[in-house]
């Protein structure tokens, strides 16, 4: 083999190596802001409707003169885009947030956060079906023992009645979840990422909106520490978190960063240690270990033939 091909080999797998580590940081980055936004709700006294619609109005918002500054070179783009599938997206978002941040009404944060993190399953089923990727076995793996610690995680959470309620609403919020990230894996590698989080936050804003006011609630009359925490949703979980994952869907599979999701309530347990002064559980404890091994091996799954990331 000549020198020359050996230098290009040894320049790819560098870039390869850059490329794994720049989606494992931007995961990582998405994962820890997440892991403050049921704090945040917990913190906020206005209703779980509003909170919904407020961090995505917050989000849409900030994105408003960024994406009308570059509107002229991205027109093109959104005239070829799949608007239907990405407006279909923010639809499943809204759901996402409406029936997950209700079920923190009703249900305890740690049972709530490992049910709405059970969205693999969905996306798993779904993905070889609608998207044609294919899952290996390490993954397969991976989402088995991510299940595992969740339903460990949340099994005390099951011993009362009152508490199913919030459990249904979570495991809807998983499910509306997949069907997110599905979508974002189908669009995502022919979309900006710009134009995709825009229309898709501008309609999950909008749908909101429009269900607070059909429920017959407001957004005038709250604390002015209900505002600071959903500005701050809006922000952190939302802007950068949602947007990180968002961004990884471009080179991962919809799997790869369902499972990454699973790394929430780990995060969330501590915070809550940290903040609520709820220390986590012997078996919280347990169910993380497992879900943290399930992390490392979806995580270790990507591919190494990365595309190189811009």
């Amino acid at each position: 083999m000549s020198r020359l091909n050996l230098d290009f080999i040894q320049y790819s797998n560098i870039i390869t190596k850059m490329s794994r580590l720049k989606i494992g940081l931007y995961i990582g980055v998405g994962l820890i802001t997440l892991s403050f936004a049921s704090i945040l709700i917990k913190l906020t006294t206005a209703p779980s409707i509003v909170i919904a619609a407020g961090r995505l109005f917050i989000a849409a918002l900030i994105l408003q003169p960024i994406f009308w500054s570059r509107f002229r070179t991205l027109k093109l783009e959104i005239k070829n885009s799949k608007r239907g599938l990405i407006i279909l997206s923010g639809v499943f978002l809204a759901a996402h947030f409406a029936m997950w941040i209700e079920s923190l009404s009703h249900t305890s944060v740690p049972s709530s956060v490992v049910l709405v993190a059970t969205d693999p399953i969905f996306v798993a089923i779904l993905s070889p079906l609608l998207l044609r990727e294919k899952i290996s076995l390490k993954i397969i793996i991976a989402i088995i023992l991510g299940m595992i610690g969740t339903a460990i995680v949340a099994s005390q959470g099951f011993g009362s009645f009152a508490m199913t309620k919030g459990n249904l609403l979570a495991l809807g919020g998983a499910a509306c979840a997949g069907g997110y990230l599905l979508v974002g894996r189908k669009v995502r590698p022919k979309t900006s990422l710009l134009t995709y989080i825009y229309i898709m936050y501008t309609t999950a804003a909008i749908i909101l909106a429009s269900a607070v006011f059909i429920t017959g609630n407001k957004f005038t009359g709250y604390s002015f520490q209900s505002y600071l925490f959903i500005a701050l949703l809006g922000i952190g979980p939302q802007l950068v978190g949602h947007t990180s994952f968002n961004w990884a869907l471009k080179y991962v599979t919809a799997p790869v960063v369902a499972m990454a999701i699973l790394g929430e309530p780990i995060g969330t347990s501590i915070l809550s240690w940290l903040i609520l002064k709820q220390p986590p559980t012997i078996i919280e404890i347990i169910g993380g270990v497992i879900i943290c091994i399930g992390i490392y091996l979806a995580a270790s799954s990507i591919e190494r033939k990365q595309p190189q990331i811009d």
